[in-house]
């Protein structure tokens, strides 16, 4: 495995860092004050338009797709440091179109849209003129086992109707989001994995019904936001349907695939912007008599984190290099291993710079305490930790018998 760099991506690793340094790192806090004028979930931040006009003409756009029709061409491991540059800030994924669920669900209309699904929705979600969420989880049933949901997608003519209530919607809140991708099952009766099916709903649809977006540890998100959303006799027409009846499941596992990778990039670039921001601080103060930098346990703290930062880092690498080479199914247990090891490296880093700016540390007036609330959820969305560990622990066994 050779995880060096190629001249092109080191070019782009440097236009992108030329980019974060110039536009993204000095408008965060203009942002957030834009942000905080106005009713939440029903405006957009100015200056985020504007920087995404900024990376179109840099080409720093779609760099996510590794296919060069739609995107940079990248491959994982190509896209992989890019990715990671994004993480060290809340808002630059979403001005490189590469955002999720945005992504995810590009990645789908690639895929297995049809040609007049891609015209429709694809085209505006590669051009970032509309945002896009993904409809899955729900809250009576477990859904951390994907055929266990129950929302119905039923053939009525020439049209499919929608019955259920998903959450955790995430990028539903926003006022751009235009369309869901929608999970239901569309025949109980056929084989476990065969009975979901995927479709496409406008969500100016009638039925469709948006009740509350979720609060993650008392961070609204928005604009983007996390919606409980009830489809209520919600009807579309048959073509909307992705790939085909009881292709969901096979559609989730080929969609979970990148974007479980994509989250563990960004989750290592967010640990190494708290690894720099502690090491910044604690050159800075002092306590009982010596600059806070001297004092052994935060020495401990910051060997610590830059050696799970760079243990994660190789494991990710691994993974892409893996789904590069032989293919994502082949690379499943390495992207179900990175799934558990990165959020839970990140979010012991981020704790400790936490500690290491005191009190300042909890507040607002730093990104710490978002990006560990934001990481957190990471232990579970895409598959909590235990069903990875599960899937882990079953290809390793699979070894030895």
């Amino acid at each position: 495995m050779n995880f060096e760099y190629t001249e092109k991506v080191q070019e782009l690793q440097k236009k992108l860092n030329d980019f974060m340094d110039e536009f993204i790192y000095p408008n965060e806090s203009l942002y957030e004050e834009q942000l905080s004028k106005a009713e939440r979930f029903t405006y957009v931040p100015p200056i985020i338009e504007e920087l995404k006009e900024k990376a179109k003409e840099k080409g720093l756009w779609n760099l996510f797709l590794p296919e060069s029709e739609y995107g940079a061409g990248l491959t994982n491991i190509e896209y992989a440091p890019l990715c990671e540059i994004m993480g060290r800030s809340s808002i630059a994924p979403e001005v490189f179109n590469c955002a999720a669920p945005d992504t995810g669900n590009m990645e789908v209309l690639v895929r297995y849209g049809s040609k007049e699904q891609k015209e429709k929705w694809l085209d505006p979600l590669l051009n970032g003129k509309i945002r896009s969420c993904f409809s899955m989880t729900e809250p009576d049933v477990a859904s951390s086992d994907a055929t266990n949901i129950n929302t119905s997608i039923v053939r009525d003519g020439n049209d499919y109707v929608i019955n259920g209530t998903k959450w955790w919607s995430s990028g539903a809140g926003d006022p751009r989001c235009e369309i869901a991708i929608v999970m239901g099952k569309s025949d109980p009766n056929a084989p476990k994995h065969e009975q979901q099916s995927m479709i496409l709903v406008p969500l100016d649809t009638e039925g469709v019904h948006m009740k509350r977006t979720l609060p993650v540890f008392g961070y609204d998100h928005a604009p983007h936001g996390h919606a409980e959303i009830e489809y209520n006799n919600v009807r579309v027409p048959a073509e909307n349907l992705l790939w085909g009846e009881g292709k969901g499941f096979a559609i989730a596992q080929g969609r979970l695939g990148p974007g479980r990778i994509h989250h563990c990039m960004r989750t290592i670039g967010a640990a190494e912007q708290a690894l720099e921001d502690m090491c910044k601080r604690v050159s800075e103060r002092e306590a009982f008599g010596k600059k806070l930098a001297e004092q052994g346990v935060i020495r401990e703290w910051i060997a610590d984190s830059r050696i799970e930062i760079d243990q994660a880092r190789l494991l990710t690498l691994k993974a892409a290099y893996m789904m590069d080479t032989v293919g994502n199914k082949e690379a499943k247990a390495e992207i179900a291993m990175i799934k558990v090891v990165a959020p839970n490296m990140a979010l012991k880093v981020i704790d400790r710079a936490i500690q290491a700016f005191g009190a300042a540390g909890v507040s607002n007036d730093f990104s710490l305490a978002a990006k560990w609330a934001n990481i957190r959820t990471l232990r579970l969305a895409d598959g909590p930790d235990e069903v990875h560990r599960r899937a882990v622990a079953k290809y390793e066994l699979r070894k030895h018998q």
